[in-house]
């Protein structure tokens, strides 16, 4: 035998073992990483265009603050200690410039407009307490102020008008205990257990029935987790309309459907056994019933996305770049998520997409659940936009974004990461066909789109407020509500109001209206608004003349005034009705964006209510009007606390002008009607409770521009389909088979409450 045999033959042996280990480590071991790309939003220059719109930095606010306190000659409070008869800062933020400046900057080469802040201060230490507005500039280093109340609102306003700061209702709590609580020692003892710390309460507003009220119900709950839908059956309403907090006063108080005059009434009509007592079965802290915690272990992991070689948008500054889309997004600390110069294909087709306000008005047979309408605008859309949880609230390799405001403080706040961009592919095709007559083959799209979101949890209800980018050039703006729903002790006729949700609680009904301002520049700045709807006629067939034919057909109107652009909540609305450009595309029609509402609302409050023009946008589901600088938004922050004579009243912006060939506003209303069942418990899902609106390209392009996506797919009968080359989707074993970089999970919505 060959002595160098043996060895030849271990050789041999050890190249197949390794062989081998390679297969099988291919076929079963680990992938390798996926490419990995930073997350940060990347800082571009200075003299970015789209900063024309960017938030205030916390420096900027710093400053604005340092300005007004060397500068008004009065002594500022910071607003978190501020008593109701002080001089402090509400808030700060962003000054929009005017649009024409802006796009004269934008697409002119003309100056960039100099960036201010719009502050908002409560002047309550004046012979004649008032609200002032004061816009201050230019930043970062400020040179001077204008108070521009009385250009934006005709007069001063008037301090009962005043948001409630987190000091007020602090002020309001600490009077509950040290006076109201103490007035009904007894009942408080032995029908409630209270001590000091078992009760939360719920402010209702608005405070009052007249212009100059300021008093409120106040509805205890059991304090514990949830809440919301523990309530003890006790509500105080509070006078706090003096400046003097030594004056406020119990007005009246409801216990189990009974009313009395105050907590004193109470405690001895309870110590003489006159009152008719629900004593409500004590929950642990967690909240029993209503705590999120699972009742289930956890088990395998829900799907994720991921994506293979990176994102593939990029955030610059305050600019998102996502395929042929451009956009600059920011927070305002009173609306919240709000879009501006967004483009496709490089073409302005809206200047600005905004949310105005989200409203409720409850049902119920106590006082508390009766009388609430809440404006959340007023509370802060913006300032309680809350952290993102990654992985739940957006993906968890979605791009975070903080965001920063300075309200109720002298000090600016930071949330961290709570506004995210992501693309999504939604897992179905945005367009598809498959071909099984004449010629054999596929051709489709996948649906990916680019998503930014924030969430803003205002009180019980959390919003999940979308905007959504398609690839064939549509928009779509979203809002999910969730949260907790708001409930009224249950007794007597309750179940008029609502279901039963526990032994207790009443789920009450309300109703669910939001507003979005839509600035549509399609093919330039003028537009006009055109409905294209359908309708029968009857014709004989040409060939049977005898048979008669029944075939819709196409109408058009072009609608020339506001009234006749302003479609009331429940009314018939064209089907197609689109801004049209002055242009039109290769086949000769008139380039246009469609509006399309998805809405399920209930009831507008009747109009001969005292407070309707508070909220006389919900009128209308779509209203079309002349742009004007003075009327930015539909609402105001003011007309929550005086809604009997609204600081802005948008039925006053319809009024008949022509809005042909003009520059349009659509202000889109979109709702629903929830009435709590059990199934709300623990708490609300989203799912059924999302509404919005698309906005969709018609005859804006000459064909749909999603055929020059990178992402189509199309091979024939008589092609290779399994070839990279051919078709993309064969690729995926080589281009997608990764692993994530998920980062370590984080979560900064606990720190500095």
């Amino acid at each position: 035998m060959n002595p160098k045999l043996p060895y030849v033959l271990l050789v041999g042996a050890a190249v197949i073992i390794f062989i081998l280990s390679c297969m099988l480590l291919s076929r079963g071991g680990r992938s390798p990483s996926c490419e990995s790309q930073p997350r940060a939003v990347e800082k571009t220059g200075s003299m970015s265009q789209s900063l024309v719109f960017a938030d205030l930095t916390p420096e900027e606010m710093s400053q604005v603050v340092r300005y007004l306190q060397g500068h008004l000659g009065v002594p500022l409070v910071d607003a978190s200690r501020a008593k109701p008869s002080d001089n402090c800062i509400a808030s700060v933020d962003l000054q929009v410039p005017a649009k024409a400046e802006v796009l004269r900057f934008l697409d002119a080469g003309g100056a960039r407009p100099p960036r201010e802040a719009l502050a908002v201060l409560y002047f309550g230490k004046q012979a004649e307490p008032n609200i002032s507005e004061f816009v201050v500039g230019p930043l970062p280093t400020p040179a001077y102020h204008r108070d521009v109340t009385e250009r934006r609102y005709g007069g001063k306003l008037p301090y009962h008008r005043r948001p409630t700061l987190g000091s007020e209702y602090q002020q309001l709590g600490k009077f509950l205990e040290t006076k109201a609580f103490a007035a009904a020692p007894t009942f408080m003892k032995e029908v409630l257990e209270y001590d000091r710390t078992n009760v939360a309460f719920q402010a209702t507003v608005p405070h009052g029935f007249q212009s100059g009220d300021r008093v409120t119900w106040f509805v205890l709950f059991q304090n514990v987790s949830g809440f919301f839908v523990h309530p003890v059956g006790l509500e105080v309403l509070v006078d706090h309309s003096s400046l003097d907090i030594s004056q406020w006063a119990v007005s009246r108080v409801f216990y189990n459907g009974q009313y009395y005059r105050d907590m004193a009434q109470l405690e001895s009509a309870y110590v003489q056994g006159r009152v008719s007592v629900e004593k409500v079965r004590k929950a642990p802290r967690d909240g029993d019933f209503s705590s999120m915690k699972p009742r289930a272990a956890a088990a395998a992991p829900f799907p994720v996305q991921f994506e293979p070689q990176g994102p593939r948008y990029s955030v610059r500054n305050n600019q998102v770049l996502f395929q042929g889309w451009s956009f600059a997004f920011g927070v305002s600390v009173s609306t919240g998520l709000r879009l501006f110069d967004i483009r496709h294909r490089g073409q302005r087709v809206a200047y600005e997409l905004s949310v105005q306000e989200a409203l409720s008005v409850y049902g119920s047979n106590c006082p508390g659940g009766m009388s609430t309408r809440y404006m959340d605008g007023s509370f802060g859309l913006g300032r309680y936009s809350s952290p993102l949880v990654p992985g739940l609230d957006c993906p968890s390799l979605a791009t975070y974004v903080d965001t920063h405001s300075l309200s109720d403080s002298l000090r600016p706040s930071t949330r961290k990461a709570s506004l995210c961009i992501f693309e999504q592919n939604l897992g179905s095709p945005l367009r598809r066909h498959y071909s099984n007559l004449q010629s054999l083959y596929y051709g489709g799209l996948v649906n990916s789109a680019l998503v930014i979101r924030s969430i803003a949890t205002v009180g019980n209800y959390d919003y999940v407020w979308d905007f959504i980018f398609y690839q064939n050039g549509a928009i779509e703006g979203k809002v999910q509500a969730t949260g907790y729903p708001s409930s009224s002790f249950l007794h007597g006729d309750g179940l008029r109001y609502g279901n039963r949700l526990w032994e207790h609680t009443l789920g009450t009904i309300h109703t669910h209206f939001v507003n979005y301002k839509v600035d549509l520049d399609v093919g330039g700045v003028k537009n006009s608004l055109v409905a294209h709807d359908m309708a029968f006629e009857m014709t004989r067939a040409p060939w049977s003349p005898e048979q008669q034919i029944e075939r819709p057909r196409l109408t058009k109107k072009v609608l020339d005034t506001e009234d006749q652009a302003a479609f009331r909540l429940q009314s018939k609305m064209p089907r197609y009705i689109y801004f049209a450009a002055n242009s039109k595309n290769k086949w000769g029609h008139q380039r246009g964006y469609r509006i399309q509402i998805t809405s399920f609302a209930g009831d507008h409050v009747p109009e001969a209510s005292s407070m309707e023009r508070a909220i006389s946008w919900a009128r209308y589901q779509l209203a079309v009007t002349r742009r004007k600088e003075e009327e930015p938004t539909s609402t105001s922050i003011y007309n929550q606390n005086d809604p009997w004579t609204p600081t802005v009243t948008f039925a006053d912006f319809i009024n008949n002008e022509t809005i042909t060939n003009e520059d349009l506003v659509a202000w889109i209303t979109a709702g629903f009607l929830h009435i709590p069942h059990s199934e709300d418990i623990p708490n609300t899902v989203t799912v059924g409770n999302s509404v919005g609106f698309l906005l969709r390209p018609y005859n804006y392009y000459d064909l749909d521009p999603s055929i020059y996506s990178h992402d189509g797919v199309f091979f024939t009968s008589e092609q290779d389909f399994t070839a990279c080359e051919i078709n993309p989707l064969a690729c995926l074993p080589k281009t997608a088979s990764c692993l994530p970089n998920f980062p370590p999970f984080t979560y900064d919505g606990f720190r500095n409450m």
